[in-house]
């Protein structure tokens, strides 16, 4: 068990991934300090924080700081040992202007980043995403995506969202590089983020069980890597503290699930709740009609049928990391939502 005087900065505390790390930061010992964008907020996030399981009582501690300006960081870094970089965002549809993803993500880390290696702190671990591992070749033609993979974050052909991660994250990368600090960073690439709801303040990235539990008329031909949050927090940690992680990239992702395969396990282990959930496929030509009038589906079009497999076989076997099987997942995903008022069952 760590020091309780050994500090971590969580940056993104009212976050979905933000709460979960510091519940696990709490659990394990350490003192937390959070960023927030506004002071205000501190008691969402405590609330949050007490859904976790998690009783901070002295060890948590907030920072006033937003990624768009430099100040506030050299306050909320300062003595920290440990930074977990968890904010960024996530908008529910692309900007018509990439930048507008784009700066603040790539500007943001690298705000954080210097703040951070300035202060001494040990080691920064930066959430990414399977977004900027996933390249233009097809996962399933010949083996997993892995750590090796890069998405290029100048192919404008890519949404902007999926940019603003490859870019962000080159950019970290190639900072540290320059000072000579690569072994101070190490980066965490999610896939799916589910797991349990910790408000009615939903995370956009749940929207995969909501939208299936609240009945869509027919699913589309969508997949994705799927990840518990919990998980995912145990990673930041491990990654934060294992000498061997240093200067290194670890994909957080575990099974690949089609949306209509998500359906069927709401179905059979929820059955009770699960009467909205859809049972017929949307045809392609259908979601591609329906994006020119909804950019939200617009942004998806490009992934419709696609298989991305992501091997978490790094993280493994260097980090000792074993995922909870993900249709737990989504079963706790789904109870949380209904327990949070979020969905009513059916």
């Amino acid at each position: 068990m760590p020091d309780s005087s050994e500090t971590v900065l969580v940056t993104g505390g009212t976050g979905f991934l933000g709460s979960w790390c510091i519940a696990t930061l709490l659990d394990r010992g350490y003192s937390v300090r959070t960023t927030v964008r506004d002071a205000s907020r501190e008691q969402q996030v405590r609330t949050q924080l007490a859904a976790a399981g998690a009783d901070p009582g002295e060890r948590l501690t907030i920072a006033v700081a937003d990624l768009t300006s430099d100040a506030g960081w050299p306050e909320a870094v300062a003595g920290c040992k440990y930074v977990l970089h968890v904010a960024s965002p996530f908008p529910p549809s692309q900007p018509k202007d990439p930048d507008e993803l784009i700066v603040p993500a790539r500007d943001g880390s690298l705000r954080v980043l210097k703040a951070a290696l300035e202060a001494g702190a040990e080691r920064i671990v930066l959430t990414s995403s399977v977004a900027s591992i996933r390249g233009n070749r097809a996962a399933s033609q010949s083996a997993p995506f892995t750590e090796d993979d890069w998405t290029d974050g100048a192919d404008t052909s890519k949404s902007p969202y999926v940019r603003s991660k490859a870019t962000a994250e080159r950019a970290a990368w190639d900072y540290v590089e320059a000072e000579g600090k690569k072994d101070r960073l190490v980066t965490i690439c999610p896939g799916a983020i589910i797991g349990p709801a910790l408000s009615d303040d939903t995370s956009f990235s749940l929207e995969l069980v909501e939208r299936l539990m609240k009945g869509v008329p027919a699913m589309p031909r969508l997949g994705y890597g799927l990840v518990d949050v919990r998980d995912v927090a145990d990673m930041e940690v491990r990654a934060m503290t294992d000498p061997a992680a240093a200067g290194q990239r670890f994909i957080a992702a575990d099974k690949f699930m089609w949306m209509s395969d998500v359906a069927e396990v709401l179905k059979e282990r929820l059955p009770e709740a699960s009467g909205k959930v859809p049972s017929r496929k949307a045809p392609d030509f259908l979601i591609k009609a329906m994006a020119i009038f909804d950019p939200g589906i617009k942004s998806v079009v490009g992934d419709l049928g696609q298989r991305s497999d992501f091997s978490s076989e790094k993280a493994r076997t260097t980090l000792g990391w074993s995922p909870r099987p993900v249709e737990d997942s989504i079963t706790e995903t789904a109870q949380s939502l209904i327990d949070q008022g979020v969905v009513k069952p059916a």
